[in-house]
């Protein structure tokens, strides 16, 4: 499996699609009380899944790389017992089996490696295809690394060690920044949704105050520009709240 990418499934697709035609129907009706920008506003749907694809992607390379750095700890902690590289993995894969779900990306990529090992494929040759295929650079280090351990005859035990700590590390401060920003998102979020919540307000509660505001061309353009810089707010909030280590 191609991990590069994220596919929604089914299900997916058919949340996400009504999600966005009801924030569709609220933004033309909020902003130009008009059905004919509901149809002009529904080109935004790729955008919008564009948007959630990223986002999914995102959470599905956090969960994956905390799922492969149980695995290779797991081969360490086998390794240290003095089992040898191939049976340590699939001390790895039973263990893995206990502690996710049979479809977790760790489950199935060690299972698969597993069973790639006894018709005498290499380790090192799978793990570097899990790192191309996961996209992860994490992956990709601790590949090139166990190739070059395993190749030069180093002590491989004390190089998978140093390469699951610094990989640990690197984890621990990603988890602490998004604790701190945790608030600082859920803000965000809120803020974005004040906009549409003060526009329902006043509308439901003063009714025909804001009929000057649609169906007439000065009309129409303030709120035109204020709905581009409404959009714009959001995205650049998220893009400012978005970290990559």
């Amino acid at each position: 499996m191609d991990y590069t990418r994220y596919q929604f499934s089914r299900k997916e697709i058919l949340y996400y699609g009504l999600l966005y035609l009801c924030l569709d129907g609220a933004v033309s009706y909020l902003f130009f009380n008009s059905m004919i920008a509901f149809f002009i506003l529904l080109p935004g749907t790729v955008l919008y899944f564009r948007d959630r694809r990223g986002s999914q992607q995102e959470k599905r390379a956090i969960r994956m790389q905390s799922e492969f750095l149980t695995g290779i700890q797991l081969i360490s902690a086998s390794l240290q017992a003095g089992y040898a590289v191939e049976n340590a993995l699939k001390e790895a894969a039973k263990e893995l089996v206990k502690i996710y779900d049979k479809n977790a990306f760790a489950v199935q990529e060690f299972t698969y490696m597993v069973r790639q090992t006894a018709l005498n494929r290499s380790i090192e040759s799978l793990l570097l295809d899990l790192g191309k295929r996961s996209g992860l650079e994490d992956i990709q280090n601790f590949a090139e690394v166990f190739m070059t351990a395993k190749r030069t005859g180093g002590d491989l035990m004390a190089i998978i060690q140093n390469t699951v700590s610094c990989i640990q590390q690197k984890q621990e401060t990603r988890m602490e920044i998004n604790t701190c920003l945790s608030g600082k998102r859920m803000e965000q979020s809120m803020m974005s949704l004040i906009p549409l919540f003060i526009l329902g307000y006043v509308g439901v509660t003063s009714q025909g105050f804001l009929d000057v505001m649609y169906h007439n061309l000065p009309g129409v353009t303030v709120m035109t520009i204020c709905f581009g810089i409404y959009v714009t707010a959001y995205f650049w909030g998220k893009r400012i709240m978005h970290i990559v280590i």
